[in-house]
Protein backbone atom coordinates (compact mmCIF):
# COMPACT_ATOMS: atom_id res chain seq x y z
CA UNK A 1 0.00 0.00 0.00
CA UNK A 2 1.24 3.19 -1.04
CA UNK A 3 0.54 6.87 0.91
CA UNK A 4 -1.23 7.55 -2.90
CA UNK A 5 -3.27 4.68 -3.05
CA UNK A 6 -6.96 5.17 -2.01
CA UNK A 7 -8.32 2.26 0.51
CA UNK A 8 -11.14 1.14 2.48
CA UNK A 9 -10.47 1.14 6.00
CA UNK A 10 -13.33 0.71 7.31
CA UNK A 11 -16.86 -1.58 6.06
CA UNK A 12 -20.24 -2.25 7.60
CA UNK A 13 -23.59 -3.46 6.60
CA UNK A 14 -26.82 -4.20 7.97
CA UNK A 15 -28.69 -7.55 7.05
CA UNK A 16 -30.68 -7.43 3.55
CA UNK A 17 -34.50 -8.34 3.95
CA UNK A 18 -37.74 -6.99 5.11
CA UNK A 19 -37.35 -5.01 8.21
CA UNK A 20 -39.92 -3.18 10.37
CA UNK A 21 -37.58 -0.44 10.95
CA UNK A 22 -36.60 2.92 9.00
CA UNK A 23 -34.49 3.66 6.30
CA UNK A 24 -33.02 6.07 9.28
CA UNK A 25 -32.13 2.94 11.36
CA UNK A 26 -31.12 0.64 8.25
CA UNK A 27 -28.02 3.43 7.50
CA UNK A 28 -27.27 4.59 10.87
CA UNK A 29 -26.55 0.62 12.05
CA UNK A 30 -24.26 0.11 8.72
CA UNK A 31 -22.69 3.49 8.79
CA UNK A 32 -21.78 2.95 12.66
CA UNK A 33 -20.49 -0.34 11.78
CA UNK A 34 -18.34 0.72 9.11
CA UNK A 35 -16.90 3.49 11.78
CA UNK A 36 -16.18 1.04 13.97
CA UNK A 37 -14.38 -1.58 11.65
CA UNK A 38 -12.34 1.77 10.70
CA UNK A 39 -11.42 3.08 14.18
CA UNK A 40 -12.93 6.49 13.56
CA UNK A 41 -15.73 8.57 15.01
CA UNK A 42 -18.24 10.45 12.71
CA UNK A 43 -16.30 13.85 13.38
CA UNK A 44 -13.29 12.08 11.50
CA UNK A 45 -15.48 12.10 7.77
CA UNK A 46 -15.12 15.01 6.27
CA UNK A 47 -17.61 14.08 3.42
CA UNK A 48 -20.48 11.01 3.16
CA UNK A 49 -22.18 10.33 -0.19
CA UNK A 50 -25.46 8.33 0.15
CA UNK A 51 -26.46 6.08 -2.63
CA UNK A 52 -30.17 5.74 -2.78
CA UNK A 53 -33.24 4.92 -5.89
CA UNK A 54 -36.51 5.32 -4.04
CA UNK A 55 -35.83 6.98 -0.68
CA UNK A 56 -36.88 10.64 -1.16
CA UNK A 57 -34.25 13.83 -1.63
CA UNK A 58 -32.01 14.51 1.26
CA UNK A 59 -32.20 11.30 2.39
CA UNK A 60 -28.34 11.44 3.38
CA UNK A 61 -28.40 14.21 5.29
CA UNK A 62 -31.98 12.80 7.11
CA UNK A 63 -30.20 9.55 7.84
CA UNK A 64 -26.69 10.52 9.00
CA UNK A 65 -28.03 12.97 11.30
CA UNK A 66 -28.62 10.08 13.75
CA UNK A 67 -25.24 10.44 14.18
CA UNK A 68 -24.68 13.98 14.41
CA UNK A 69 -24.51 17.63 12.59
CA UNK A 70 -21.13 18.38 11.50
CA UNK A 71 -21.52 20.79 8.62
CA UNK A 72 -19.79 18.00 6.34
CA UNK A 73 -21.23 17.55 2.65
CA UNK A 74 -23.62 14.84 2.44
CA UNK A 75 -24.85 14.00 -1.53
CA UNK A 76 -27.54 11.59 -2.52
CA UNK A 77 -26.27 9.83 -5.79
CA UNK A 78 -28.80 7.68 -7.79
CA UNK A 79 -27.58 5.32 -10.96
CA UNK A 80 -30.24 2.73 -11.04
CA UNK A 81 -28.16 -0.48 -9.99
CA UNK A 82 -25.19 0.90 -10.04
CA UNK A 83 -25.89 3.88 -7.44
CA UNK A 84 -23.36 2.41 -5.19
CA UNK A 85 -20.68 2.19 -7.94
CA UNK A 86 -21.16 5.66 -8.58
CA UNK A 87 -21.17 6.80 -5.02
CA UNK A 88 -18.07 4.88 -4.28
CA UNK A 89 -16.37 6.62 -7.37
CA UNK A 90 -17.34 10.38 -6.24
CA UNK A 91 -16.10 9.36 -2.82
CA UNK A 92 -12.67 8.36 -4.73
CA UNK A 93 -13.11 11.45 -7.43
CA UNK A 94 -13.21 13.70 -3.97
CA UNK A 95 -9.81 12.03 -2.62
CA UNK A 96 -7.99 12.31 -5.14
CA UNK A 97 -8.74 15.86 -5.60
CA UNK A 98 -7.42 16.55 -2.19
CA UNK A 99 -10.06 18.69 -1.15
CA UNK A 100 -11.00 15.39 1.49
CA UNK A 101 -9.23 12.31 2.77
CA UNK A 102 -11.45 10.40 4.43
CA UNK A 103 -15.18 9.72 3.21
CA UNK A 104 -17.80 7.71 4.54
CA UNK A 105 -20.26 6.14 1.02
CA UNK A 106 -23.37 4.92 2.52
CA UNK A 107 -25.92 2.71 0.23
CA UNK A 108 -29.80 2.51 1.95
CA UNK A 109 -33.06 1.33 0.56
CA UNK A 110 -36.44 0.16 1.15
CA UNK A 111 -38.24 -1.41 -2.07
CA UNK A 112 -41.39 -1.83 -2.62
CA UNK A 113 -42.38 -5.15 -2.73
CA UNK A 114 -43.08 -7.31 -6.37
CA UNK A 115 -41.12 -5.67 -9.96
CA UNK A 116 -40.01 -2.59 -10.03
CA UNK A 117 -42.20 0.21 -10.85
CA UNK A 118 -41.60 1.14 -14.20
CA UNK A 119 -42.74 4.38 -13.90
CA UNK A 120 -39.25 4.92 -12.05
CA UNK A 121 -37.67 4.15 -15.16
CA UNK A 122 -40.08 4.41 -18.33
CA UNK A 123 -42.08 7.61 -19.95
CA UNK A 124 -46.20 6.29 -19.96
CA UNK A 125 -45.93 5.69 -23.86
CA UNK A 126 -42.85 3.52 -23.37
CA UNK A 127 -44.99 1.21 -20.72
CA UNK A 128 -48.10 1.04 -22.73
CA UNK A 129 -45.81 -0.55 -25.63
CA UNK A 130 -45.55 -3.23 -23.41
CA UNK A 131 -42.50 -5.19 -22.24
CA UNK A 132 -41.82 -2.85 -19.69
CA UNK A 133 -41.24 -5.57 -16.85
CA UNK A 134 -37.67 -6.16 -16.36
CA UNK A 135 -38.36 -9.88 -16.20
CA UNK A 136 -39.56 -9.94 -19.79
CA UNK A 137 -36.07 -8.44 -21.39
CA UNK A 138 -33.89 -11.03 -18.94
CA UNK A 139 -36.31 -14.03 -19.98
CA UNK A 140 -35.75 -12.87 -23.94
CA UNK A 141 -31.86 -12.35 -23.57
CA UNK A 142 -31.82 -16.05 -21.90
CA UNK A 143 -33.96 -17.38 -24.97
CA UNK A 144 -31.75 -16.20 -27.11
CA UNK A 145 -28.75 -17.15 -25.51
CA UNK A 146 -30.16 -20.60 -25.61
CA UNK A 147 -30.90 -20.55 -29.02
CA UNK A 148 -27.62 -19.15 -29.97
CA UNK A 149 -25.23 -21.64 -27.82
CA UNK A 150 -27.02 -24.57 -26.31
CA UNK A 151 -27.48 -23.15 -22.97
CA UNK A 152 -29.70 -25.08 -21.18
CA UNK A 153 -32.33 -24.40 -18.47
CA UNK A 154 -30.06 -27.48 -16.29
CA UNK A 155 -26.94 -24.48 -16.83
CA UNK A 156 -28.83 -21.39 -15.33
CA UNK A 157 -30.72 -23.68 -12.61
CA UNK A 158 -26.72 -24.60 -11.61
CA UNK A 159 -26.03 -20.81 -10.73
CA UNK A 160 -29.13 -20.81 -8.52
CA UNK A 161 -28.27 -24.26 -6.98
CA UNK A 162 -24.43 -22.47 -6.34
CA UNK A 163 -25.90 -18.90 -5.04
CA UNK A 164 -28.21 -20.71 -2.96
CA UNK A 165 -25.78 -23.08 -1.44
CA UNK A 166 -23.18 -20.35 -0.96
CA UNK A 167 -25.77 -18.18 0.91
CA UNK A 168 -26.59 -21.13 3.87
CA UNK A 169 -23.23 -19.54 5.22
CA UNK A 170 -23.97 -15.94 4.83
CA UNK A 171 -25.84 -14.07 8.02
CA UNK A 172 -26.62 -10.83 5.65
CA UNK A 173 -28.62 -12.52 3.24
CA UNK A 174 -32.29 -12.72 3.23
CA UNK A 175 -32.42 -16.31 1.88
CA UNK A 176 -30.28 -18.95 3.66
CA UNK A 177 -31.42 -21.89 2.29
CA UNK A 178 -30.06 -24.51 0.19
CA UNK A 179 -32.07 -26.08 -3.11
CA UNK A 180 -31.41 -28.99 -4.97
CA UNK A 181 -31.09 -28.50 -8.69
CA UNK A 182 -34.47 -30.66 -8.88
CA UNK A 183 -36.16 -28.29 -6.61
CA UNK A 184 -35.04 -25.24 -8.82
CA UNK A 185 -36.12 -26.25 -12.10
CA UNK A 186 -39.88 -27.73 -10.63
CA UNK A 187 -39.91 -23.97 -9.17
CA UNK A 188 -42.79 -21.52 -10.67
CA UNK A 189 -41.92 -20.12 -13.92
CA UNK A 190 -41.98 -16.38 -13.70
CA UNK A 191 -41.13 -15.60 -17.20
CA UNK A 192 -39.75 -18.81 -19.09
CA UNK A 193 -37.36 -20.03 -18.86
CA UNK A 194 -36.45 -17.79 -15.36
CA UNK A 195 -38.14 -19.80 -12.44
CA UNK A 196 -38.62 -18.24 -9.04
CA UNK A 197 -35.83 -19.57 -7.22
CA UNK A 198 -33.32 -18.01 -9.91
CA UNK A 199 -34.06 -14.56 -9.34
CA UNK A 200 -33.78 -11.81 -6.69
CA UNK A 201 -36.67 -10.40 -4.92
CA UNK A 202 -36.44 -6.32 -4.27
CA UNK A 203 -35.81 -5.55 -0.23
CA UNK A 204 -34.55 -3.52 2.31
CA UNK A 205 -30.44 -3.22 3.46
CA UNK A 206 -27.98 -1.03 3.84
CA UNK A 207 -23.77 -1.26 3.64
CA UNK A 208 -21.10 1.64 4.61
CA UNK A 209 -17.50 2.24 3.44
CA UNK A 210 -14.93 4.29 5.14
CA UNK A 211 -13.14 5.76 2.53
CA UNK A 212 -9.32 7.08 2.67
CA UNK A 213 -5.79 7.54 1.46
CA UNK A 214 -3.23 4.79 2.30
CA UNK A 215 -1.12 7.79 4.12
CA UNK A 216 -3.86 8.46 6.23
CA UNK A 217 -4.46 4.32 6.78
CA UNK A 218 -1.33 3.86 7.77
CA UNK A 219 -1.24 6.13 10.13
CA UNK A 220 -4.42 4.79 12.02
CA UNK A 221 -3.37 1.10 11.37
CA UNK A 222 -6.61 -1.67 11.04
CA UNK A 223 -6.55 -3.75 7.76
CA UNK A 224 -6.98 -1.39 4.91
CA UNK A 225 -8.21 -2.95 1.29
CA UNK A 226 -6.85 -0.86 -1.67
CA UNK A 227 -9.61 -0.20 -4.26
CA UNK A 228 -7.26 -0.67 -7.38
CA UNK A 229 -10.33 0.53 -9.68
CA UNK A 230 -13.58 2.13 -9.92
CA UNK A 231 -14.98 2.75 -12.83
CA UNK A 232 -19.08 4.07 -13.66
CA UNK A 233 -20.32 4.31 -17.42
CA UNK A 234 -23.66 4.26 -19.43
CA UNK A 235 -23.04 2.48 -22.34
CA UNK A 236 -24.23 3.69 -25.59
CA UNK A 237 -26.41 0.59 -25.66
CA UNK A 238 -27.99 -1.62 -23.17
CA UNK A 239 -30.98 -4.51 -22.87
CA UNK A 240 -33.33 -2.34 -21.53
CA UNK A 241 -33.22 0.10 -24.44
CA UNK A 242 -36.29 -1.63 -26.06
CA UNK A 243 -39.67 -1.01 -25.77
CA UNK A 244 -39.19 0.85 -28.05
CA UNK A 245 -35.81 3.48 -27.51
CA UNK A 246 -35.43 7.22 -27.98
CA UNK A 247 -32.59 6.57 -29.70
CA UNK A 248 -29.88 3.98 -30.61
CA UNK A 249 -26.42 4.81 -31.93
CA UNK A 250 -25.75 3.62 -35.02
CA UNK A 251 -21.98 3.20 -34.46
CA UNK A 252 -20.71 -0.54 -35.62
CA UNK A 253 -19.34 -1.37 -32.23
CA UNK A 254 -22.14 -1.27 -29.61
CA UNK A 255 -20.34 -2.68 -26.55
CA UNK A 256 -22.50 -3.43 -23.75
CA UNK A 257 -22.42 -2.17 -20.41
CA UNK A 258 -20.26 -4.83 -18.39
CA UNK A 259 -17.71 -5.54 -20.93
CA UNK A 260 -17.30 -1.92 -21.61
CA UNK A 261 -17.03 -1.06 -17.80
CA UNK A 262 -14.74 -4.32 -17.06
CA UNK A 263 -12.29 -3.01 -19.84
CA UNK A 264 -11.74 -0.16 -18.42
CA UNK A 265 -11.81 -1.01 -14.85
CA UNK A 266 -8.95 -3.88 -16.04
CA UNK A 267 -7.02 -0.87 -17.64
CA UNK A 268 -6.93 1.43 -14.54
CA UNK A 269 -6.02 -1.75 -12.29
CA UNK A 270 -3.56 -3.02 -14.81
CA UNK A 271 -4.93 -6.53 -14.30
CA UNK A 272 -6.98 -8.85 -16.25
CA UNK A 273 -9.79 -11.58 -15.44
CA UNK A 274 -7.16 -14.47 -14.59
CA UNK A 275 -5.75 -12.07 -11.87
CA UNK A 276 -8.61 -12.08 -10.12
CA UNK A 277 -9.32 -13.99 -7.15
CA UNK A 278 -13.19 -13.73 -6.89
CA UNK A 279 -16.37 -11.89 -8.06
CA UNK A 280 -19.59 -10.47 -6.84
CA UNK A 281 -21.51 -9.89 -9.46
CA UNK A 282 -25.03 -8.61 -10.52
CA UNK A 283 -27.37 -11.79 -10.41
CA UNK A 284 -30.77 -10.06 -10.75
CA UNK A 285 -31.61 -13.64 -12.44
CA UNK A 286 -29.56 -16.83 -12.45
CA UNK A 287 -28.72 -16.45 -16.41
CA UNK A 288 -27.67 -13.02 -16.36
CA UNK A 289 -24.54 -14.44 -14.29
CA UNK A 290 -23.86 -16.51 -16.43
CA UNK A 291 -24.04 -13.54 -19.63
CA UNK A 292 -21.68 -11.50 -17.41
CA UNK A 293 -19.09 -14.21 -17.14
CA UNK A 294 -18.91 -14.33 -20.43
CA UNK A 295 -18.42 -9.96 -20.61
CA UNK A 296 -16.11 -9.70 -17.94
CA UNK A 297 -13.73 -12.20 -19.86
CA UNK A 298 -13.97 -15.51 -17.63
CA UNK A 299 -14.86 -17.02 -20.81
CA UNK A 300 -15.71 -16.57 -24.71
CA UNK A 301 -19.07 -16.03 -25.91
CA UNK A 302 -21.63 -18.93 -25.44
CA UNK A 303 -19.29 -20.65 -23.01
CA UNK A 304 -20.63 -19.56 -19.93
CA UNK A 305 -23.30 -22.16 -19.14
CA UNK A 306 -20.35 -24.66 -19.57
CA UNK A 307 -18.41 -22.65 -17.26
CA UNK A 308 -20.42 -22.90 -14.29
CA UNK A 309 -22.31 -26.78 -15.26
CA UNK A 310 -18.33 -27.50 -14.80
CA UNK A 311 -18.10 -26.18 -11.32
CA UNK A 312 -15.40 -23.49 -12.32
CA UNK A 313 -17.65 -20.78 -10.83
CA UNK A 314 -17.90 -22.64 -7.32
CA UNK A 315 -16.28 -21.02 -4.07
CA UNK A 316 -13.48 -23.55 -4.68
CA UNK A 317 -13.18 -23.30 -8.53
CA UNK A 318 -11.22 -21.15 -10.29
CA UNK A 319 -13.17 -18.02 -10.50
CA UNK A 320 -14.98 -18.31 -7.44
CA UNK A 321 -18.79 -16.16 -8.18
CA UNK A 322 -20.90 -14.73 -5.70
CA UNK A 323 -19.62 -16.09 -2.27
CA UNK A 324 -22.19 -14.27 -0.55
CA UNK A 325 -24.98 -15.73 -2.55
CA UNK A 326 -25.26 -12.94 -4.75
CA UNK A 327 -28.69 -11.08 -5.35
CA UNK A 328 -30.77 -14.69 -5.60
CA UNK A 329 -30.48 -15.10 -2.18
CA UNK A 330 -29.52 -11.91 -0.60
CA UNK A 331 -32.29 -9.66 -2.25
CA UNK A 332 -31.85 -6.61 -4.07
CA UNK A 333 -31.70 -3.30 -1.78
CA UNK A 334 -30.90 -0.71 -4.79
CA UNK A 335 -29.01 1.62 -3.42
CA UNK A 336 -27.04 -0.71 -0.85
CA UNK A 337 -26.31 -3.38 -4.03
CA UNK A 338 -22.68 -2.67 -4.70
CA UNK A 339 -22.04 -1.62 -1.77
CA UNK A 340 -22.90 -4.78 -0.22
CA UNK A 341 -20.99 -6.78 -3.07
CA UNK A 342 -17.63 -4.56 -1.79
CA UNK A 343 -18.05 -5.11 1.74
CA UNK A 344 -17.97 -8.97 0.98
CA UNK A 345 -15.30 -8.70 -0.98
CA UNK A 346 -13.44 -6.85 1.78
CA UNK A 347 -14.11 -9.41 4.25
CA UNK A 348 -12.63 -12.31 1.65
CA UNK A 349 -9.68 -10.00 0.94
CA UNK A 350 -9.22 -9.99 4.79
CA UNK A 351 -9.66 -13.43 5.80
CA UNK A 352 -12.92 -12.87 7.11
CA UNK A 353 -15.66 -14.91 5.38
CA UNK A 354 -15.64 -17.84 7.27
CA UNK A 355 -17.32 -21.03 5.35
CA UNK A 356 -17.65 -19.19 2.37
CA UNK A 357 -14.24 -17.90 2.39
CA UNK A 358 -11.91 -18.39 -1.29
CA UNK A 359 -8.61 -19.53 -0.14
CA UNK A 360 -5.73 -17.59 -0.58
CA UNK A 361 -8.06 -14.07 -1.98
CA UNK A 362 -6.04 -10.83 -2.66
CA UNK A 363 -7.41 -9.25 -5.83
CA UNK A 364 -11.73 -9.00 -6.16
CA UNK A 365 -14.01 -7.69 -8.48
CA UNK A 366 -17.30 -6.31 -7.66
CA UNK A 367 -19.73 -5.63 -10.68
CA UNK A 368 -23.80 -4.02 -10.72
CA UNK A 369 -25.82 -3.45 -14.01
CA UNK A 370 -29.32 -1.48 -13.75
CA UNK A 371 -31.42 0.79 -15.93
CA UNK A 372 -30.36 2.87 -18.91
CA UNK A 373 -27.07 0.71 -19.37
CA UNK A 374 -25.56 1.91 -15.76
CA UNK A 375 -22.86 -0.44 -14.95
CA UNK A 376 -20.41 -0.04 -11.79
CA UNK A 377 -17.30 -2.24 -11.64
CA UNK A 378 -14.78 -1.69 -8.76
CA UNK A 379 -11.66 -3.89 -8.02
CA UNK A 380 -9.81 -4.40 -4.92
CA UNK A 381 -6.75 -5.52 -3.71
CA UNK A 382 -5.00 -6.71 -0.86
Amino acid sequence: MNDSDIVILGAGIHPFGRFDASAQDLGAHAARAALADAGLAWSDIEAAYLSRMYLPATSGARILRRLGGTDIPIVDVEAACASGGAALRQAVLAIRSQDVETVLVLGVEKMPRGFMDPSMIYSPWQIRMGMSMNPAYWSMRAMRHMHDYGTTQSQIARVAWKNHRNSVHNPNAMYRKEFSMEEILASPLVCDPIRRLEICAPNDGAAALVVTTGRRARQLGGNPVTIAACIHTIARYSADFRCPADSMSATIENTGPTALTARKAYETAAIGPDDIDCFEVQDTDAFCEIEIYEEIGLCGLGQGGPLVEAGHTDIGGRYPVNMSGGLISKGEPVGASHLGQVVELVGQLRGQAGARQVADARTAMAHVLGAGGNCAVTILRH
